[in-house]
């Protein structure tokens, strides 16, 4: 049974689940119905039998009683028997010599005031009674029968009623269900078959989204935010793809002219300047490589490579100036006190390597590295007071591949990864990166949250 329900479809499962609960509760509310016309039915009956008995009793009580008895209200026969247990009255064709109780179930019946059901076929009369009985004067009784034949036939016309009525009601209201759940789901059917035609070849197509503001309009809108993910994404990856090629192609195409030359001319070759040219190709690509593998990183795991150690940015700041005490223009480092974050040193030195080499570029004078602290945040920023760069490319500067003109022509060996890793990197530490104009110049400046509370803090606490 669990396989059989296991292998129907969401529409059979809540269809027969719904049929199922339905006919229970159709069940019920049939059997609580017939219970309560019934039980309606009987007490009307009672009713009249109680009344036509009062009515007897109040012309007792006025010394009144006619004999026969004329009875009203469908009564189908009263007695009035004495305290000696004799019949002093009956209505027309009631029988004068044996009471319809005997004394005890008479005086049952006057103390707590219930009907009973009686056989009357051992009275002349047909099928079941209901016998109701009233004390009265002297010791007397009224006891005032009626048929239960009418209530009888009143269940048996409800009960058919409900016994061909409830399946029918089942049926349509079953039908009723199939279609609506049917109509329920068919934006789910729409949603797969629009994704059965999305295909390598159509990634800008997108699912149809249902008009109902329901689950599966959200779940829609959800899926196709992920298919424009996905899409872009693979944009990236194609565009990364193509422009690795296209950087590959240069110093590849460089160490092979280099090296054909070479070897056409073995003789009048100077060896040792062809080494130099085909191991600084070599070395630009590797820095590629480096740098390919780290943007790879970061796009895998993001800040899951990232280790969680602490860092004091004015010490890689200052052994950023120390790398670099040579160079054609001076860098200078202002970095006081410790600053600590959370983070990779590896990753942060490079990307403060790749700050300080873009600034080595372009300076015309000087660099300037400063490390501060703002609030819970930590700021590292590179200046250098070069051409700087338009407020239009600032921030196409930090994707991938992405070398303006005027860089093109003093970069060398650069491959337009250098801010792509810095942005990447801070964003894995849970910063950011982004240029400002010094006029003249550019400063690069990289956010990063601290590991500690602010100085301010650590006083308060102390107190």
């Amino acid at each position: 049974m669990r396989g059989w329900w296991g292998r129907r479809g969401i529409r059979a499962r809540l269809a027969l689940t719904s049929a199922v609960v339905l006919a229970l509760t159709l069940v019920g509310l049939a059997r609580i119905f017939a219970f309560a016309v019934g039980h309606s039915m009987i007490a009307t009956l009672d009713d009249s039998a109680r009344r036509s008995a009062s009515d007897v009793v109040t012309l007792i009580d006025a010394n009144r009683l006619p004999d026969p008895i004329l009875t009203t209200g469908g009564t189908m026969t009263i007695q009035v028997v004495d305290s000696t247990g004799r019949i002093r009255a009956a209505s027309p064709g009631g029988d004068r010599l044996v009471p319809l109780l005997d004394a005890r179930s008479m005086a049952a019946a006057c103390r707590d005031g219930r009907a009973r059901f009686l056989d009357g076929r051992g009275y002349g009369m047909p099928d079941l009674l209901r016998v109701v009985a009233l004390p009265a004067r002297d010791g007397q009784t009224v006891i005032a029968a009626t048929s239960f034949e009418q209530v009888h036939h009143g269940l048996e016309i409800v009960a058919r009623t409900l016994v061909v009525g409830v399946p029918i009601l089942l049926v349509l209201l079953g039908a009723a269900g199939w279609l609506v759940i049917g109509g329920a789901l068919r934006p789910i059917t729409e949603l797969r078959r629009g994704a059965e035609e999305i295909s390598g070849t159509a990634r800008s197509r997108r699912l149809p989204v249902p008009e109902a503001r329901d689950e599966v309009h959200d779940l829609a809108i959800t899926l196709n935010d992920m298919l424009h993910r996905l899409e872009q994404a693979e944009a990236r990856q194609r565009a990364l793809v193509s422009d690795t090629a296209h950087e590959l192609r240069s110093p590849l195409a460089s160490i092979r002219a280099q090296l054909e030359v070479a070897l056409d001319h073995p003789d009048s070759q100077p060896w040792p300047e062809t080494g130099a040219g085909v191991l600084a190709d070599t070395l630009r690509l590797s820095r590629l490589a480096d740098d390919l593998l780290v943007l790879a990183r970061l796009d895998e795991h993001g800040a899951r490579t990232v280790a969680r150690e602490p860092v004091d940015l004015s010490t890689l700041a200052r052994a950023a100036g120390e790398r670099h005490p040579a160079g054609r223009v001076p860098v200078t480092v202002d970095a006081g006190e410790p600053v600590i974050v959370q983070g990779d040193g590896k990753g942060l030195t490079r990307l403060l390597d790749n700050l300080v080499d873009n600034a080595l570029r372009h300076a015309a004078t000087g660099v300037r590295v400063d490390v501060s602290r703002a609030g819970e945040w930590a700021e590292l920023s590179v200046c250098d007071d070069g051409p700087g760069i338009p407020q239009a490319d600032r921030e196409r500067v930090f994707a991938r591949f992405t070398r303006l003109d005027e860089g093109r022509s003093r970069d060398e060996g650069g491959a337009g990864l250098g801010l792509a890793i810095v942005r990447e990197t801070a964003r894995a530490h849970g910063g950011d990166a982004h240029l400002e104009d010094t006029s003249p110049g550019l400063r690069a400046v990289v956010r990063l949250p601290t590991a500690e509370p602010p100085p301010d803090e650590i006083g308060q606490q102390h107190v």
